[in-house]
């Protein structure tokens, strides 16, 4: 009997097994076309079809308002770090950044090379929580401003939306908690993530743009990050990474199977809570130095060891949960540790397993 695998990677990350299941049928003979997914024109009525079909799980689930239009580009996070500021910074040439791990220091950097960039909260070299807004200094002349919702390596996310200047369009890339929880996307001017995290595989980043926020591209803006001809064009200005899209509109279907967003809000909270109570109650063993109120429903991060971590404890607890079928727990190169990720696909039970692990390595080895 096959061993039981429960993947925790941080991304690419696990898919639902129903969906794998499901691509797995219909990649041969997509939607009874006769032909692949991955074969199937982009210009042929079918494929429109499967568009507005896969649109409209998106808007229905995120109640989405009429006013906004949904893109399927290509890119990634990294490619959105440079299309923000293409196609948004020109009105004043200025931009505020909320600066709150590795990925939004990263966009900061990157929209730096076409305008003004303002950090919001003071520069650090350590990223454990959101500043309190207190603390928080924009810019007046800001075009926009920019937030990442879930710091994956880190494990920081923002359980609220941020409250900006009136009238100032608020840019988020969720590409990490998209469609975890309920979204206002009214609050937003724009909303962006790669679907490899949380809503499918690598290949497609999922854009949803507030209309009035288009048609003012900075002239070196190339048109493939051009929101505006990517709006024209219904996302089919170039050929669209078709197999992906796939992927997202099944999984977003299944995400609406299971209960919505309301459901996924309620397992991520469990499945969080889970963990971080075994970290809390380990008397040090585990450890998470992120301020509670900023901790990732996402993206569980710990080190082992009293005292803060120690490598060869964590060495072993990853071999140890590796032959037992818990896979992909190593923290990111820049911070060490554990990471958990606990995306949308992963189960309760999976959830249990690793906080099963977590109990006996702890007493198998506390000092």
């Amino acid at each position: 009997m096959a061993q039981h695998i429960s993947y925790f990677s941080p991304g690419p990350a696990k898919i639902p097994d129903e969906v794998l299941a499901q691509v797995q049928e219909q990649l041969i003979n997509f939607d009874t076309t006769g032909v692949s997914i991955m074969e199937l024109s982009h210009r042929s009525k079918d494929f429109a079809k499967f568009m507005d079909k896969t649109e409209a799980v998106v808007r229905d689930l995120l109640c989405v308002p009429d006013n906004y239009r949904v893109l399927f580009m290509q890119g990634g996070g990294s490619g959105q770090f440079a299309a923000v500021p293409l196609n948004l910074i020109s009105r004043t040439g200025k931009a505020d950044y909320i600066v709150t791990g590795s990925w939004s220091s990263k966009a900061a950097k990157e929209a730096a090379k076409y305008g003004k960039v303002n950090y919001v909260v003071a520069k650090t070299e350590r990223y454990i929580g959101v500043p309190d807004r207190s603390s928080w200094t924009f810019d007046p002349d800001a075009s926009y401003v920019y937030y990442c919702a879930n710091e994956t390596i880190e494990g920081v996310e923002f359980h609220d939306v941020p409250e900006v200047p009136k009238g100032v369009p608020l840019v988020c890339d969720m590409s990490s908690n998209y469609f975890s929880k309920p979204v206002d996307v009214s609050k937003y001017g724009l909303i962006y993530g790669g679907a490899q995290k949380n809503i499918g595989c690598a290949g497609v980043t999922l854009v949803i743009i507030r209309e009035d926020l288009l048609g003012k591209p900075q002239p070196i803006c190339p048109t493939i990050l051009d929101y505006t001809i990517m709006s024209k064009n219904k996302s089919l200005y170039n050929t669209p990474p078709s197999f992906a899209i796939h992927v997202l509109g099944e999984v977003l279907a299944w995400v609406k199977k299971e209960g919505g967003m309301a459901e996924m809000e309620r397992r991520s909270v469990q499945k969080s809570k889970m963990i971080y109570t075994i970290i809390d109650n380990s008397s040090g063993f585990y450890s998470n130095n992120i301020q509670p109120r900023s901790r990732s429903y996402m993206n569980v991060v710990f080190r082992v060891g009293e005292g803060g971590g120690n490598e060869e404890l964590e060495k072993k607890f990853l071999e140890k949960a590796a032959h037992q079928g818990l896979l992909s727990l190593k923290g990111h190169r820049s911070v060490g540790g554990i990471r958990a990720s606990l995306y949308n696909a992963i189960t309760i039970d999976d959830t249990q397993r690793l906080a099963n692990f977590m109990k006996n390595f702890r007493e198998e080895n506390k000092i």
